[in-house]
């Protein structure tokens, strides 16, 4: 199976062309730029650089969310039009798990972006060799609470993250297991992984239909919500249609 896998949840953007589990070509970018002018080039070079043609790809791998919510809508609607153009299958996977795979070793992860005002969007998981569980879902919550609960699981925790320092008197403060980080280099997205990651799913995204993983209301539906205090506006939950 020939699969793209593209990531741009955040600042960095990662595009892999995968053959089954075999990388053709792959490319990473942590530069802060408009992904909305890159993603399309970076693809295209991406595919030329493999030997195969846009039309050879099966499946396309995005990863969905969380993150920005500009660059969510960047990647999905990108892999959807894509998805329909071609007639290839859609999937997505979580941004967070996608980092998990990072840590070459086994044990529980914790990787996360940070969501401002003390927030972090996060997810937690054990690791065995390729093989994830969660341990605690993908959700916008306070750091703190983070922290609390990763206590309540009582095992090393390995976090994952370029915005570590933001939060590493908080984890000094308030964690009690022992911990460990990945950062830098290490805390970017691997558009390969992603690729792998897609190709052991067997739930497809319905290109019509899929939408980014925001887990939280957006800044514009927040304001409406507040201006609107006594009134329910359709679709204000967090897994939003954008």
């Amino acid at each position: 199976m020939k699969i793209l896998a593209f990531d741009t949840s955040n600042v960095a953007l990662s595009v892999a062309v995968l053959d089954d589990e075999h990388l053709l070509a792959t490319q990473t970018t942590n530069i802060k730029r408009n992904h909305s002018s890159q993603l399309m080039p970076i693809i295209d070079q991406t595919i030329k650089t493999s030997g195969l043609d846009i039309n050879d790809i099966d499946r396309i791998v995005v990863a969905e969310g969380p993150g920005s919510y500009t660059r969510l809508r960047i990647a999905v609607t990108t892999a959807k039009t894509l998805a329909y153009a071609i007639n290839a299958e859609l999937i997505g996977v979580s941004s967070l798990a996608l980092l998990a795979l990072n840590d070459t070793q086994d044990g529980v992860m914790a990787p996360f972006f940070n969501a401002r005002q003390g927030n972090v969007f996060a997810g937690v998981y054990e690791k065995k060799g390729s093989e994830l569980t969660t341990l605690i879902e993908d959700q916008h919550i306070s750091f703190e609470d983070l922290l609390n609960q990763i206590n309540q699981i009582g095992k090393p925790v390995n976090f994952i993250t370029t915005d570590f320092e933001d939060f590493r008197e908080s984890i000094e403060n308030t964690l009690v297991v022992p911990s460990s980080h990945l950062d830098g280099w290490n805390a970017l997205p691997n558009a390969y992984y992603l690729g792998l990651m897609g190709l052991k799913k067997n739930e497809l995204e319905n290109v019509y239909t899929a939408v980014p993983q925001y887990l939280r209301v957006t800044e514009a539906e927040r304001n409406w919500k507040d201006q609107h205090p006594n009134d329910v506006k359709s679709g204000s939950y967090v897994r939003q249609i954008d």
